[in-house]
């Protein structure tokens, strides 16, 4: 056979021109699939928005609450705890809005891998519809909650938390004599809230963060339908 035209749609796959693909549409069947695709990149890219604007909530509350720790001695190491409980907040505010930005996401790469195609002229399987008609008639993000939150964190609440904590850190020190030594147990002391031991809130921040790495790493490394 002569070698082939490109963008005729007969490539390895592709039927002959009188039937181009096993799956027909009717012009009304497109038109409503060609809306859905742009009602749903269009929800893609407001919840696009939402989720940089939860980032940009956490850094300048970040921000501010560490100008607040560090302009003074005397201000009280705990504000960088608030700020690690704002950001928890926030993460968990975008990890929701995340999951309901992957219900759209994932209904545009169903049609971008089978509908445009088969427009295009490859086959498919034809029973794809019963997939995208799965998604609309049960919507349910094809991401757990826990993979929400610790891909979120992976793209960017990782270095918040860092920069969050080296900040305390900087506060704990900041508040010590020229030419201290840190000496344990007693370097514990250093973040003691009131009657609350310094111990404890070492022990509770530790685990935090270890609960932030265990969520990170267990995050799942690739979207539904884009393996191939």
């Amino acid at each position: 056979m002569a070698d082939v035209m490109p963008g005729t749609g007969l490539g390895p796959g592709a039927q002959s021109p009188a039937g181009l693909t096993d799956v027909s549409y009717s012009t009304n069947t497109a038109n409503a699939l060609i809306h859905l695709y742009r009602a749903e990149v269009g929800k893609m890219t407001a919840y696009r928005q939402r989720l940089d604007m939860t980032t940009n909530w956490s850094v300048v509350t970040t921000a501010g609450l560490a100008s607040f720790a560090l302009g003074d001695v005397n201000n009280s190491h705990a504000t960088f705890l608030f700020a690690m409980f704002m950001n928890y907040f926030f993460l968990r505010l975008e990890a929701r809005r995340f999951r309901t930005y992957e219900i759209a996401h994932h209904r545009v790469r169903i049609m971008e891998r089978f509908f445009y195609p088969a427009m295009l002229g490859d086959k498919v399987d034809p029973g794809w519809h019963q997939l995208l008609l799965a998604e609309l008639s049960k919507p349910r993000s094809p991401m757990s909650r826990a993979d929400a939150l610790g891909w979120r964190l992976n793209r960017n609440y990782l270095w918040i938390y860092a920069a969050v904590l080296a900040a305390w850190f900087a506060k704990l020190d900041l508040g010590q004599p020229k030419g201290w030594v840190l000496e344990f147990p007693a370097a514990f002391e250093l973040a003691d809230i009131g009657s609350f031991p310094g111990w404890l809130v070492f022990t509770i921040v530790g685990g935090f963060y270890l609960y932030l790495i265990a969520l990170a790493a267990r995050a799942a490394r690739t979207y539904p339908l884009e393996e191939g």
